[in-house]
């Protein structure tokens, strides 16, 4: 039984958000497997395969070896955005709220922190567009910054570079399969020039916004 269907993970309104939902059998390695979109993640305490493709946006991968759990998340951007205010599942994009809803699954699992280890794929400049590789660097400096001030080992990372990767992790033994494309295919692509103008318009509203305290404070 995965860990993820226990219903601990269940938000205080009942809502999964963010929860991994396409499982399927996975023939090449013999076992069930769960498909990890933008802003899901999946814990698991089964002998199975959780996968995802990465542009610039990264994937954590944690573990608690005692307890046999283990899971993934998938995140876009690392600190929450405005749009978060309308609607709380695009929380899960963020690496902040990704980050938590996966140590939270983990600990309901019965994983301790002092136990844990990570591994960190993605964070790729994929297009040339300085926008993407800025998203790149701040999901992958979000990350490190985040396990270390909980203290949780970093074990092993493949982070940065300019290729797409596919990243396919047995969360029970911890081994971790990384594909690197030579290309990336179109979903890839628009998924992250949306990226880029999600940035875009949080910068523009950083702005508007700072603008509008120095207006107060007659600054301006």
């Amino acid at each position: 039984m995965s860990v993820a269907s226990n219903s601990i993970l269940a938000g205080r309104d009942g809502s999964r958000h963010g929860l991994a939902a396409y499982e399927y059998f996975d023939c090449d390695h013999g076992c069930d497997a769960v498909k990890l979109l933008p802003g899901e993640y999946y814990a698991t305490d089964q002998n199975m395969l959780l996968t995802t493709v990465l542009g610039s946006c990264v994937a954590a991968c944690l573990r608690d070896p005692v307890a046999g759990v283990g899971g993934m998340n998938h995140f876009m951007l690392p600190a929450a955005g405005p749009d978060t205010l309308v609607d709380p599942r695009a929380a899960m994009r963020y690496g902040v709220h990704a980050m938590d809803a996966l140590l939270a699954a983990l600990y309901a699992g019965g994983a301790r922190r002092e136990r844990l280890e990570a591994k960190a794929f993605g964070g790729g400049m994929v297009l040339n567009d300085m926008k993407i590789a800025r998203i790149g660097e701040a999901n992958t400096d979000f990350l490190r910054r985040y396990l270390a001030d909980r203290g949780i080992a970093l074990v092993a990372e493949d982070l940065g570079d300019r290729c797409p990767r596919r990243v396919n992790y047995f969360p029970s033994s911890g081994r971790v399969l990384v594909r690197r494309f030579k290309r990336h295919d179109k979903d890839l692509a628009e998924r992250e020039l949306a990226l880029a103008r999600t940035l875009a318009r949080a910068e523009a509203a950083a702005r508007t916004s700072a603008a509008a305290v120095r207006h107060g404070q007659g600054v301006e």
